[in-house]
């Protein structure tokens, strides 16, 4: 695969995951680009409202009745409220018996219930509980047991079992509805999470949205302003720091107190007496960094000549001594210099002064090869 063609792919990959995000946020089922079965546009955000529930929290549909929760509420308080087992009634919605419910969350009763809140049994004959007999006595059929009346909505809306793998969007898709709709019919939670075996209200879709492109507006008065995230959610509390707070202290590190015994035969002497600030690795650092102060004298590690003088390319001298045994010593962040090419140094005499740079640069060569120069310092 040529890295044309790579590059090119990289850039198709990202136009892909920059073509699924819509004006607020990524767009998780991706019907927003996808063209065929996967558009919702027809189902929109224009479902009927879900209708309101009655006293008792219950809302009645011509097939089936749903409770919706208050604030505080439990199955135990919901099914006491309605007159209907408890258990029975976790059991439907594929919750623990002692589940507390969120304001707002929809339960699918699993049964009828009467106006008065009795459930009504099979036959149509409403059992009521006596609490103080601990006993059930059967009454006449309740009419509003046997012709409950159906709250008044565009249609009867469906129900939907949740399977393993489904999310909210998925359900919304398979059904052709908004995910907002849906969540606002079920008092899903803003995090649009689902539980195997939940009961939710499949919404009626309403009628097509607006198309965006195509709304006019009145001369003058520009574009509908969309409205932002914050205005469902605060933004988050975050605690920053001042940019004129001082940063944290660099850590101090003496790398020369990490030297060993092993090291401590070598030939050579430190150039300078500070601390190993940089060490050696071969390629990206052919020599030591050792602190010095402007002025120090740089003193020759070893007796030898003083083969070359030169610059680098900011002008800073750079001086070169061979010893015997094929080795060199390089000496580098220098400003005054004290020798000159050809001179004969003994070890410890001064070559010159560290510069302002805070530190010398030392190596040792074995001919053009630099070498460790801690494995030489004694």
């Amino acid at each position: 695969m040529s890295r044309t063609f790579r590059r090119a792919a990289s850039v198709g990959a990202a136009a892909f995951l920059l073509a699924s995000c819509g004006a607020t946020g990524f767009d998780a089922d991706l019907r927003g680009w996808m063209p065929g079965a996967l558009s919702t546009a027809d189902a929109a955000a224009s479902a009927a409202p879900r209708p309101q529930p009655d006293d008792r929290g219950v809302i009645t549909f011509p097939t089936y009745q749903v409770a919706v929760a208050r604030s505080g509420d439990t199955i135990g308080s919901v099914a006491a409220r309605l007159g209907v087992d408890a258990a029975r009634l976790a059991q439907h919605n594929a919750l623990p018996a002692n589940a507390p419910l969120g304001a707002g969350q929809v339960l699918v009763l699993p049964q009828r219930v009467g106006a008065s809140g009795a459930a009504a049994a099979p036959g149509g004959r409403a059992v009521v509980s006596d609490p103080f007999a601990r006993q059930s006595a059967r009454s006449t059929p309740s009419p509003a047991a046997t012709t409950p009346q159906p709250a008044s909505g565009p249609a009867n809306p469906t129900q939907h079992v949740v399977v393993a793998g489904e999310t909210a969007w998925s359900v919304a898709r398979k059904y052709n509805v908004s995910v907002q709709d849906l969540a606002a019919w079920n008092g899903l939670p803003s995090s649009m999470t689902l539980r195997v075996g939940q009961r939710l209200i499949v919404p009626v879709a309403g009628q097509k949205a607006p198309d965006p492109a195509i709304v006019t507006t009145a001369p003058g008065s520009g574009s509908p302003t969309p409205r932002p995230p914050s205005a469902e959610r605060p933004l988050p509390s975050e605690t920053t720091i001042p940019a004129a707070d001082p940063g944290p202290a660099a850590p101090t590190t003496d790398l020369g107190a990490t030297r060993t015994a092993a090291s401590a035969g070598g030939r050579f002497q430190m150039p300078v007496s500070g601390s190993i600030i940089r060490v050696y690795e071969k390629g990206k650092n052919d020599g030591i960094d050792i602190s010095a102060t402007a002025g120090t004298a740089v003193k020759a590690a070893g007796r030898g000549t003083v083969a070359a003088v030169t610059q680098d390319t900011t002008g800073t001298p750079i001086v070169v001594v061979r010893h015997d045994g094929n080795l060199m010593t390089v000496y580098t962040g220098l400003d005054g210099l004290d020798v000159a090419k050809g001179d004969t140094v003994s070890a410890g005499q001064s070559l010159g002064k560290a510069g302002r740079g805070g530190f010398v640069h030392f190596e040792v060569r074995q001919g053009f090869d630099s070498v460790d120069p801690e494995k030489y310092l004694n």
